[in-house]
């Protein structure tokens, strides 16, 4: 398989709406590790199917340079690129039978007959689909299309497969399906895997590192233990995890205690030193909703506004500091809306941010 690497890689359009040029990926720099499942994840227009489409060639940076297995592609074709990519839409040929889809591309590359045979054996047998070869792409279930054009990329045996948005167009029980059946098929080939989606619960269970983006720039690149847990920004803080991190301005009234409106709340010992810099300053304080707690004995207490039953959690929306807030409590607590309950902040488990950064302190 293959590292890939991004130096510096900008691509630009013309803006033809309102002029000008638009700068969808800008001066973007990482590595992309051998055998690493890799998810790009953000919003629209982020800049993630542009970085994916540049790796595989159908689109040409601006400024940069791209490797793959330790080559400068820049001005490699394609389709010399030892690359498999898998879209969203499966791009089958309807009038062929599976096992011709899957030995398409291999026929057109003059593959010998009985190597093309071997690899079409292996990739439906991985993939569940030998006892379908027969069949034509409207016989088959959209899961069992996805599939197929997975196999489509296996039996080429590429450096690196690359998925823009691949579980799109399924339902949800069939993208959690695809979901553990990708994670496994990504452990059997050792293959390196690059894979865009908008889908952040998609990202966190996918991909061993995250590059999160936002319009055009990489906001942070790291696990997804590492991105839930230490966010570097608000962006990303607000983006990774669902319901999203709170966000509530404070007050930074000494180097151990904050004030959010009639509340002061105590700082934790090992988040002093930080938070010494930004006394008698604003900052913004991040907690997510699983770390605000039902407490009969809570120094906080807040009138429920909506209160949702989702089976084994709730959500409770109230307002804090004339911010709304969401708090995921568990299951059996059953709360009226017009409530007014005690609760308690989890400091420990606190953020804090620059107000005019938007960056994470410490």
């Amino acid at each position: 398989m293959a590292t890939i690497v991004f130096e510096g890689i900008t691509k630009t359009f013309a803006d033809a709406k309102k002029g000008g040029i638009f700068t969808a990926v800008d001066e973007a720099t990482f590595e992309i590790k051998d055998k690493e499942f890799l998810v790009f994840v953000g919003p629209s227009g982020c800049g993630k199917t542009t970085s994916l489409r540049m790796i595989a060639g159908l689109e040409k940076q601006t400024g940069g340079n791209i490797y793959i297995d330790g080559q400068l592609v820049n001005h490699v074709h394609p389709k010399d690129r030892d690359i498999a990519m898998v879209f969203q839409d499966y791009a089958l040929y309807p009038h062929m039978s599976i096992e011709q889809n899957l030995s398409f591309g291999l026929k057109n590359m003059k593959i010998e007959k009985s190597i093309i045979e071997e690899k079409v054996a292996y990739a439906s047998k991985i993939l569940g689909l030998d006892q379908l070869l027969d069949r034509k792409p409207r016989e088959l279930s959209g899961g069992q299309r996805q599939r197929v054009a997975l196999g489509r990329a296996i039996v080429r045996d590429p450096k690196v497969f690359l998925f823009d948005e691949p579980l799109s167009n399924l339902d949800a029980k069939l993208r959690v399906q695809m979901r553990i059946e990708l994670a496994e098929l990504h452990q059997r080939l050792g293959a390196t895997i690059v894979y865009v989606t908008h889908d952040q619960v998609e990202a966190m269970t996918l991909g061993e590192r995250i590059v999160v983006m936002n319009e055009g720039k990489v906001q942070q690149i790291a696990s997804p233990q590492e991105l839930y847990a230490r966010p570097q920004n608000m962006f990303v803080a607000g983006f990774i995890g669902s319901p999203a991190m709170n966000f509530i301005p404070a007050y930074v009234l000494s180097e151990n205690q904050l004030q959010m409106g009639d509340y002061l709340l105590d700082v934790p010992l090992d988040r002093q030193d930080y938070v010494r810099a930004y006394v008698n300053r604003q900052v913004m304080f991040g907690i997510r909703p699983e770390h605000i707690l039902l407490d009969p004995k809570g120094s906080v207490e807040v009138k429920v506004n909506v209160f949702e039953h989702l089976g084994a959690e709730n959500l409770l929306y109230f307002s804090f500091n004339e911010q709304s807030v969401i708090s995921k409590t568990a299951g059996e607590n059953f709360i009226k809306a017009g409530e007014t309950i005690a609760m308690t902040f989890q400091m420990e488990k606190m953020h804090l941010f620059d107000i005019e950064t938007k960056q994470r302190i410490g």
